[in-house]
């Protein structure tokens, strides 16, 4: 009986692939675009969303660096106080 060398490789990557990938040291490979899911809101979507949350109009001014008119104005409220 005769083996033959790449019979012996083939043998030897197959089963290190397989333990490679089975292994519990096996770990999903980050993909090269992983910031794509990322989504730059507007500025009146800022606003909004940090409205929602239960800021006050002078947080919401004083962290997007905004007037507080122009919040106000974002969500059509009249600046009585």
């Amino acid at each position: 009986m005769s083996t033959s060398i790449s019979s012996l490789f083939l043998a030897a990557v197959s089963s290190a692939n397989t333990a490679a990938t089975s292994g519990p040291a096996a770990r999903p490979q980050p993909t090269a675009n992983a910031g794509a899911d990322t989504v730059q809101l507007s500025e009146a979507q800022q606003v909004y969303q940090l409205y929602n949350q239960g800021q006050r109009v002078s947080q919401i001014a004083s962290s997007l660096s905004l007037t507080e008119a122009a919040v106000n104005g974002y969500l059509n409220l009249s600046a009585t106080g």
